[in-house]
């Protein structure tokens, strides 16, 4: 049977709720000096604004090697009633010592993958339920292809869904072409993410044949065609037959993005994106897009 694999262990999909399907608690990267998100009570009160707003859960898309705090996240779940969904996987190289990426390269990286996903991340028992990676600006280099070659066999050995940073939202069909069709991952396994930062309807729409899962997060940024083109991106997808690819998410990177830091925060996703995609969409896809399809992505008959 399909289970989500939370934090405080295997749920089905039906029990995750209201969920913010990309996002981050905990994050660390030299790309973002000085802007962490580390600080443990902010992450407890972002889930508490969260949980207010009518939020259930959050799907934190962290990868290895940046700062997850795996070990905190049960109790921070625990304590504000929120489901949480770990990361393992990699991100691009420039977030990482160059001497930690060598190390890795020599220690078989789908291995790490699996163990996170069926062991657990370190001694603290919590298991990922899903993998994370990056491609590039318009295209895929060689740290990419590396990290999704080893996402896919740990894929295969797992059925773990594969959660991908799209840079700018460019190189979608790059991706597909790695993931869906070199290595063989099921389109409705692999999530693409930030597609509304590369607001292309064409792309979008070849994208969502595949049979991925189509990302719509970070609806709060000035500086990506986010809020005013979303609402209309989204309804075009919809109306070509693929409202039942849709996921919604935060993406809230950066301590002043938090809602109790002065930013919009996990809260914005229901507290405006949610009533604005409304108007554009109807209540029922809305509705389905936040509490149906996380349940669906997410979920796996773990091997």
């Amino acid at each position: 049977m399909s289970q989500v694999r939370t934090v405080l262990g295997d749920i089905p999909p039906e029990e995750l709720g209201v969920c913010d399907a990309h996002d981050h608690l905990f994050l660390r990267s030299p790309r973002l000096p000085g802007q962490e998100l580390d600080d443990l009570s902010a992450a407890r009160a972002e889930l508490a604004a969260f949980r207010a707003a009518g939020g259930a859960a959050v799907v934190q898309w962290t990868p290895y090697g940046m700062g997850r705090r795996a070990a905190d996240l049960p109790e921070l779940s625990r304590a504000t009633g929120v489901r949480l969904v770990c990361a393992t996987g990699l991100h691009q190289a420039a977030h990482y010592d160059p001497e930690l990426l060598d190390k890795l390269r020599g220690g078989g990286l789908a291995g790490l993958f699996v163990s996170e996903l069926t062991d657990g991340i370190g001694t603290t028992g919590v298991r990922a339920g899903l993998i994370k990676v990056a491609g590039g600006f318009h295209a895929l280099d060689t740290h990419a292809r590396w990290t999704m070659t080893a996402a896919a066999e740990a894929h295969h050995a797992t059925g773990a869904p594969i959660a991908v940073h799209l840079e700018m939202g460019t190189a979608a069909l790059d991706v597909v072409e790695l993931l869906c069709g070199e290595l063989g991952v099921p389109g409705h396994r692999v999530i693409l993410g930030h597609l509304n930062r590369f607001p292309d309807p064409v792309v979008q729409r070849q994208a969502a044949e595949s049979g991925c899962w189509l990302a719509f997060d970070g609806p709060s940024r000035a500086h990506h065609a986010t809020d005013w083109r979303m609402p209309e991106a989204v309804r075009a997808l919809a109306d070509a037959g693929f409202a039942d690819r849709l996921l919604l998410g935060g993406d809230t990177v950066v301590a002043g993005s938090r809602s109790v830091d002065g930013g919009p925060g996990m809260p914005y996703l229901l507290r405006r994106a949610w009533p604005r995609l409304e108007v554009e969409l109807g209540a029922e896809l809305v509705a389905r897009m936040l509490i149906e399809h996380p349940g669906r992505a997410f979920a796996v008959d773990w091997r």
